[in-house]
C-alpha cells in the first residue's frame, strides 16, 4: 500500500484529531478516557496545524491520513502565538476544573492543560528552540512512515536553520521512547534537566 507524505491541511483536521486521539494514551488508544474526542488534539496536534501549516505534514494512504508529524522552529515564539491566537477561544469553551487535581477526570486534566499550558523545562527550550510532535496509526507502524516522516521534518528545519530540536515521550510509552533514542536523539538528563515520572525529555543537534 502506498504513504504519501505531503504538508497538512485545514482540511486534514478532523483525521488529525482523531489520531491524536487514539494514539493519546502513550501511543494508545485514548478513546474510552475522554468524553471529548477533541480535546487531545487541541493541544498537541490541531494548533500546528492551523498555525503553522509549513511545519506540519501527514503520512496519507489508500484509506486516508494516518500520521502526522507537528513542530515549530522557535518553542517560546509559538507559545506567545498561542496565547493570541489559539487558547482565548477554547478557554471561554471549556472552562476552567476546579476542586482537587487528584479527582479531575480525563477530560478535566486535559482542559487544565489548555487553561494552564505545561512546556518543556526552560533549560531545554534554551538548548533546543524546535520542537516536535508525531503520532503513527497502528497500520503505518513497522513500516518506515516514521522515519520518512521525521526526516522530512528535520530536512526542512535543516534547511530553515534550525539548529536543535526536543520532544517529550511519555514514560510508559516504550515504544516511542525506544523509536527517539535509535533516530539519533539523545535522552535527556541531569544537569540540563531533573528526571521526570511523567516525561522522557529528548534531544538532537541538527
Amino acid at each position: 500500500m502506498t504513504t504519501t507524505l505531503r504538508q497538512a491541511r485545514l482540511d486534514d483536521l478532523d483525521e488529525i484529531y482523531n489520531i491524536s486521539l487514539v494514539t493519546g494514551d502513550a501511543g494508545q488508544d485514548a478513546t474510552s478516557l475522554h468524553g471529548d474526542g477533541k480535546l487531545i488534539g487541541h493541544i498537541y496536534s490541531a494548533p500546528y496545524v492551523t498555525l503553522s501549516a509549513e511545519t506540519a505534514f501527514v503520512a496519507e494512504d489508500a484509506e486516508g491520513v494516518a500520521g502526522y508529524i507537528v513542530g515549530v522552529y522557535d518553542t517560546l515564539a509559538f507559545q506567545a502565538q498561542l496565547e493570541r491566537d489559539w487558547w482565548p477561544a477554547l478557554r471561554s469553551a471549556y472552562a476552567d476544573p476546579q476542586g482537587d487535581p487528584e479527582l479531575w477526570n480525563a477530560d478535566e486534566k486535559r482542559i487544565a492543560a489548555i487553561h494552564h499550558p505545561s512546556s518543556a523545562p526552560a533549560a531545554i527550550i534554551e538548548a533546543f528552540p524546535a520542537h516536535i510532535h508525531m503520532n503513527l496509526l497502528s497500520r503505518l507502524r513497522g513500516q518506515g512512515v516514521g522515519t520518512k516522516l521525521l526526516d522530512l521534518w528535520l530536512s526542512q528545519a535543516r534547511d530553515a536553520g534550525v539548529k536543535s530540536v526536543h520532544l517529550g515521550a511519555s514514560a510508559t510509552n516504550a515504544n516511542g521512547i525506544g523509536f527517539w533514542g535509535s533516530r539519533g536523539f539523545t535522552r535527556l538528563g541531569p544537569p540540563l534537566v531533573e528526571p521526570s515520572e511523567r516525561t522522557v525529555w529528548f534531544g538532537q543537534t541538527l
